[in-house]
């Protein structure tokens, strides 16, 4: 890894964080540039930093630049799990274990990979790395997301995502027992000063973050949760339910209790509703929860302790 430091000077100050970057490396585009400092490879006096910082005088810049790495997007057959498919888009159902695009440290089979094998039409907006790819859900996280197969589909889709049209429902099974039915977390999350891996609640270099619940099925030591999204952040259930200390079952990242699954997170996307970029209808759809998940709830509800 590269490392760069810069210190401001007078004529820098008040410049945009990730303008002054470019800048100091016209070869590299903007985009780019942007996701490093939400990667927290760009410090600000040694703190992670936001894009539209501006900087101060003798402010000092720190970027470790990640190393290149170079990624075969051979398409793949990959069998997906296609819930609707038209000549706009592509809603698909994301197995347990799939990444959605290829990124840092990831070498893997991708959904993208599986889309470019499926689709030969996806919108170029957010690059090669992620072609059609309008949000993303976890690597463990099962369910549905939208997939642009055009730059217009993308873009109207990008904008229900940002005024809200779009909604997403999930299940989540968490430890512990709820004395309430449902409630807001409103807490605003940013990456984590410790961890860059991790995502908190925090009050600094954050954003907004809202998520609603409602109890689903009460077990003994467990709840299953319906989540509503009202923004969308990275982690964000996961973040938000192990800030109030029920945190998702089998969640390797962010849950302080010995995991009673070792395959990840019970987390699962069963509801996606949006507005057709071309057409204007209201579209809903639904995946029905993975087969793990109905084993796990099936052993509670039959008062079985679940498998460390």
């Amino acid at each position: 890894m590269e490392t760069n430091k810069w210190i401001i000077e007078q004529e820098q100050v008040g410049t945009r964080l990730d303008k002054f970057l470019l800048e100091q490396m016209p070869d590299v585009s903007r985009t780019r540039i942007q996701q490093w400092i939400t990667d927290g490879d760009v410090l600000i006096n040694q703190a992670i930093s936001k894009n539209n910082y501006k900087v101060r005088l003798h402010d000092e810049i720190t970027f470790v630049r990640p190393d290149d790495v170079e990624y075969d997007l051979t398409p793949v057959d990959m069998n997906l799990d296609v819930i609707y498919e038209d000549s706009d888009l592509i809603v698909i159902n994301k197995p347990k274990g799939v990444v959605v695009h290829p990124g840092a440290g990831t070498k893997e089979m991708t959904l993208v990979h599986g889309l470019l094998y499926h689709c030969k039409d996806l919108s170029g907006i957010n690059g090669v790395l992620r072609p059609g790819i309008v949000h993303r859900i976890d690597k463990d996280t099962t369910g549905l997301l939208v997939v642009a197969k055009n730059d217009h589909a993308h873009v109207k889709l990008s904008e229900q995502l940002v005024d809200k049209s779009m909604s997403r429902k999930y299940y989540a099974l968490v430890h512990g027992e709820f004395a309430h039915d449902h409630g807001t977390i409103d807490a605003p999350i940013g990456r984590d000063e410790k961890d860059r891996q991790k995502m908190t609640v925090t009050d600094k270099n954050s954003k907004e973050a809202v998520t609603s619940f409602y109890v689903k099925e009460r077990f003994d030591g467990y709840t299953l949760v319906e989540c509503h999204l009202k923004t969308g952040r990275t982690h964000q259930i996961r973040v938000h339910m192990q800030f109030i200390k029920h945190p998702v079952v089998g969640d390797q990242k962010y849950s302080f209790r010995k995991p009673a699954t070792s395959n990840g997170q019970l987390l699962h996307a069963f509801e996606l509703s949006l507005i057709h970029p071309t057409t204007n209808e209201k579209m809903t759809f639904s995946a029905p929860l993975p087969e793990e998940m109905q084993r796990v709830l099936e052993n509670l509800r039959n008062g079985r302790e679940l498998e460390e």
